[in-house]
């Protein structure tokens, strides 16, 4: 898979070096371009945003310059995904739908957003263009949201993850569950003990326990 990503601030993207997603780097299971948008404007100032017609607070970011920055990305595998307070929200079957994905560009807004233009137009030229959001509240750029979208989804890409029956069992794998409580050595600690059952050596138990520590914890969630 490729990922790029489109930002004013690339200096963002730097834990995409660390952990999984640099060893997954390093095997070339990914490809992660991290692109400075402030390199793609002509004036003195490098700026990358303008006041929004129709007036009101902020600036808008403008759609030359993402037009410049995205056009030699763009392929006909690409999933561009502009990040955005008004989006989708994102959840773990968007995470594996995008994890099938050849090729993902993140678009990442800053102040009053991109000008909604550079969606449509994309859109209007077939390519595949996503509007997502990481939850319903504000943050101060797409660049946070984008590294959240970045671990779930390439954690799911085979070879990336040291032991793949990981992702069986963990929470969201399936609509509506919750992963179990985890516990490891010591037997006690600071007065509180591991659950019997996971000493008992009975599989079938130890299945069954943890099945109902799944059904609890999301019933409770709700």
């Amino acid at each position: 898979m490729r990922i790029d990503a489109v930002t004013i601030f690339p200096e963002y993207f730097a834990p995409l070096e660390l952990s999984l997603l640099g060893k997954a780097k390093e095997r070339g299971i990914l490809t992660i371009g991290v692109h400075d948008l402030r390199s793609f404007t002509t004036d003195n100032h490098h700026s990358v945003d303008d006041t929004p017609y129709g007036g009101g607070a902020g600036m808008v970011m403008k759609p030359e310059i993402w037009g410049q920055a995205l056009d030699p990305l763009m392929t006909p595998q690409t999933d561009l995904i502009i990040l955005t307070p008004a989006g989708e929200r994102f959840n773990q079957r968007m995470a594996e739908k995008f994890a099938n994905s050849q090729h993902l560009i993140f678009a990442c807004g800053r102040y009053e957003g991109i000008d909604a233009r550079v969606g449509q137009y994309y859109a209007s030229q077939n390519f595949r263009v996503h509007e997502v959001s990481i939850g319903d509240f504000v943050l101060g750029g797409g660049e946070v949201a984008s590294l959240v979208m970045i671990e779930a989804i390439t954690r799911l890409l085979p070879g990336v993850l040291g032991n793949p029956e990981s992702l069986v069992e963990e929470s969201h794998a399936q609509d509506g569950f919750l992963e179990y409580p985890s516990y490891t050595k010591p037997h006690t600690w600071r007065g509180i003990e591991v659950p019997e059952i996971l000493l008992s050596g009975n599989h079938a138990a130890i299945a069954a326990w943890r099945s109902a520590q799944s059904l609890k914890r999301a019933t409770e969630r709700l």
